[in-house]
C-alpha cells in the first residue's frame, strides 16, 4: 500500500473488533447533542407561547369589547377542551366575577377582523 501512496507509510488500519471511540465518549458526545439541541428548540417554544398569549390576550380584549361592553374583565386561556374546542378560549368576566363564553380564538391567535359598516363578509 506504501508503494502506491507515500502519505501512507506506517500507518495501520483500524481494528474492526474495538470501536472507534469509548462508550464514556460516546455518551458524552450524546449528551451535548441533546443539550445543544434543547438550547435551540427551548427558547423558540417559549417565544412562541408569550406572543400567542398576548396576542390572545390582546384579541380577547377587543372581542369582549365589542360583544360584552359592560363586562369588569377580559380573561384568554388556552384549552384541550374547551367550549371552542382546542385552542384559546375568550371569556369576559362580569361584576359578579363570572365566566361567560365569547369566542374561540383558534390555536393561532390573530387580531380581530374589522368589520366595516354595510359590508357583508
Amino acid at each position: 500500500m506504501s508503494d502506491n501512496y507515500p502519505e501512507l507509510s506506517g500507518y495501520e488500519p483500524h481494528d474492526r473488533n474495538r470501536p472507534l471511540r469509548s462508550r464514556h465518549v460516546t455518551r458524552l458526545m450524546r449528551a451535548v447533542v441533546v443539550l445543544g439541541l434543547l438550547a435551540l428548540v427551548v427558547p423558540g417554544v417559549l417565544t412562541t407561547m408569550r406572543v400567542a398569549s398576548g396576542t390572545a390576550a390582546n384579541a380577547c380584549q377587543v372581542n369582549v369589547a365589542r360583544y360584552f361592553p359592560f363586562a369588569s374583565g377580559a380573561d384568554a386561556r388556552f384549552e384541550f377542551a374547551g367550549p371552542g374546542g382546542l385552542g384559546w378560549q375568550c371569556y369576559a368576566i362580569d361584576r359578579n366575577e363570572r365566566e361567560t363564553f365569547v369566542t374561540p380564538l383558534g390555536l393561532i391567535p390573530s387580531a380581530p377582523k374589522s368589520e366595516s359598516p354595510g359590508r357583508s363578509i
